[in-house]
């Protein structure tokens, strides 16, 4: 009985996880999809205790894995990456500076504000919605994901949609 229930947990566990995808994995998928997601990218760095606890508390959440597995390819991005990236006819490099470095493509994503972590929206042809820079928990987190996801930043604006809640 003991093994049946730790093969139950695993199980639901599992269930339960973001599919996490390369760059260069989603941007394929949304060029070659016939009905292309919205893309979704996790800027962090090894390093930075609030990305861990948001990979814990937010990502780990079952309502939150569900929603964003079904409107978005998730991606993983490392703010220190040390590969280079093509996106929209351009590569993008490592930038050696002070003890670390940054990426290119992260700090294009983040508009220059190299905080982690920040959560990036973009649409079905990969332009910007919008940063969302700091932790979020599962509930504010899955608000703004269907702020972006189910397309109501096209008729309400944040202020608007964000007051239903109150």
């Amino acid at each position: 009985m003991t093994f049946l229930f730790i093969g139950l947990s695993y199980i639901s566990v599992q269930a339960q996880e973001v599919d996490w995808l390369s760059w260069e994995e989603a941007t394929a998928l949304a060029a070659s999809d016939e009905n292309p997601k919205k893309m979704f990218v996790d800027v962090y760095t090894d390093w930075c205790g609030w990305c861990k606890k948001m990979d814990k508390d937010t990502f780990q959440n079952a309502q939150v894995a569900a929603y964003m597995n079904e409107k978005y390819y998730m991606v993983k991005l490392d703010g220190e990456g040390k590969e280079d990236i093509e996106f929209k006819g351009k590569t993008y490099k490592f930038v050696p500076s002070g003890r670390k470095g940054y990426h290119e493509l992260a700090a294009a994503l983040m508009q220059g504000k190299l905080s982690y972590p920040t959560t990036i929206f973009l649409d079905e042809e990969m332009n910007m919605l919008s940063p969302v820079p700091g932790y979020q928990k599962p509930k504010p987190f899955l608000d703004i994901a269907k702020y972006f996801g189910d397309d109501i930043y096209k008729e309400k604006d944040w202020k608007t949609y964000a007051a239903k809640d109150e």
